[in-house]
C-alpha cells in the first residue's frame, strides 16, 4: 500500500490495530479504492499470514451454486457430482476468506452465510456431517452497508456479524498529492515489466491529477498509467486531462447483478439489456475521451449505429465528434 497522505496514514494505522484483532472485517470504499489490498494487508499483519487468504467475488457466483462453492459437495451430491471436493471455506482453513462485493448476495445466499456464522460449522452438499472451520471473515462493499440493512435489501443480523471491526477507505481525491505518487510507482511497475525504459510524468499531468475527481479511483489510475505507458514514445508522459463529463455519465451506472425478482422476465430482460448497453457505451466513451468515432471504433460498431444507440440512451449530449 502507497501513500503519504493524512488520509491514507490514518487507515493504515487502524489497519495495523485491526490486523492484530482476530474478528470479523467490513471493508467498505469505493470502486478501485484497494478493498483487497486492505484485506491482503490485514491478513498479513494478523496471526494468519502464512496461511491462505482466498478472495471470492460474490457478485459471480450464481444463487443456486452459493452453497456448493462455499461448502464444497460430497460424490454423488447430484448428478455429475463424480468426486469430493471441497468449497471455499476449507481452502481457506486457518486463514481468510475474503468475500468481495457482499452486497450483491442474495437473501438466501445471506442466510447461508448467515448460518455458518453462528458458529463456524458447515455441512458440505451430500454430507451428513458438520465440518468445522477455523477461518477468519473479511468482506469488503463499495455500497452503504448500513444504508441498504435499514432499507431492508441486506440482512440486519447479518450485517451485524460482519460489522465488528470496519474500515472505509478514502477515495483517491481525499488523498493529497498520493495520485501522482502512485503513477511513479505504477511507471515503475511497467519498466520492469515490459522493459521498455523509465518515464516520468510531465509537470501539468501532475496538476491535473491533484484536481481529478478519479471516479474509479486507483484501478483507473492504473490502468491509464498504464495505456499512457504502452502509447508514448517519449520518455516524459504529458498526458491530457480526462473530462469530467464522460466521468458522471459512468458514474451513473451499477455493474452489479440488480434484484429482478419482482419483475416478469421481459421487462427484467430488457432492463438488464439496457443497463449493459449504458454502461458498455459508457465505457467506450470514457476510453475515447468523448470522440464518438473513436469510441465506435473500439467497440466494432459503425458511427452511425453507435449514434443511434447513444441517442436511444438519452447520452448524446455534450459528446464531441472529431
Amino acid at each position: 500500500m502507497i501513500g503519504q497522505s493524512l488520509a491514507f496514514v490514518k487507515i493504515t494505522q487502524l489497519i495495523d490495530k485491526i490486523a492484530r484483532c482476530d474478528a470479523p472485517v467490513l471493508i467498505e470504499g469505493e470502486t478501485g479504492t484497494g478493498k483487497e489490498l486492505a484485506a491482503r494487508a490485514i491478513h498479513d499483519g494478523g496471526t494468519r499470514t502464512g496461511h491462505p487468504f482466498i478472495p471470492v467475488n460474490c457478485g459471480a457466483i450464481p444463487d443456486t451454486l452459493v452453497e456448493n462453492e462455499l461448502f464444497g459437495h460430497e460424490r454423488g451430491a447430484y448428478t455429475g457430482a463424480q468426486s469430493k471436493r471441497n468449497g471455499l471455506i476449507a481452502h481457506a482453513q486457518s486463514g481468510t476468506l475474503f468475500l468481495d462485493e457482499v452486497d450483491a448476495l442474495t437473501p438466501k445466499a445471506q442466510v447461508t452465510l448467515l448460518r455458518f456464522f453462528q458458529d463456524q460449522q458447515y455441512f458440505p452438499l451430500g454430507g451428513g456431517v458438520a465440518r468445522s472451520a477455523d477461518v477468519r471473515v473479511i468482506v469488503a462493499s463499495n455500497r452503504n452497508l448500513t444504508q441498504l440493512a435499514e432499507m431492508g435489501e441486506f440482512r440486519l443480523d447479518l450485517f451485524f456479524r460482519l460489522k465488528i471491526m470496519h474500515l472505509t477507505l478514502p477515495p483517491l481525491r481525499e488523498r493529497q498529492d498520493d495520485a501522482a505518487l502512485l503513477a511513479t510507482h505504477f511507471l515503475q511497475e511497467c519498466a520492469a515489466r515490459f522493459n521498455r525504459g523509465a518515464k516520468t510524468l510531465h509537470a501539468d499531468t501532475i496538476a491535473w491529477f491533484g484536481k481529478y475527481s478519479w471516479p474509479g479511483n486507483i484501478r483507473e489510475l492504473e490502468n491509464l498509467i498504464y495505456r499512457e505507458y504502452l502509447l508514448a514514445d517519449e520518455p516524459i508522459l504529458n498526458i491530457a486531462p480526462l473530462e469530467p463529463v464522460m466521468v458522471e455519465r459512468r458514474h451513473k451506472f451499477d455493474r452489479r447483478r440488480p434484484d429482478l425478482s419482482c419483475l416478469n422476465f421481459t421487462k427484467a430482460k430488457n432492463d438488464a439489456i439496457a443497463k449493459f448497453e449504458q454502461y458498455y457505451l459508457a465505457e467506450a466513451l470514457t476510453k475515447a475521451h468523448g470522440n464518438v468515432t473513436k469510441a465506435a471504433s473500439l467497440v466494432g460498431k459503425d458511427r452511425r449505429a453507435f449514434g443511434k444507440l447513444l441517442k436511444k440512451h438519452s447520452m448524446d449530449k455534450n459528446i464531441r465528434d472529431m
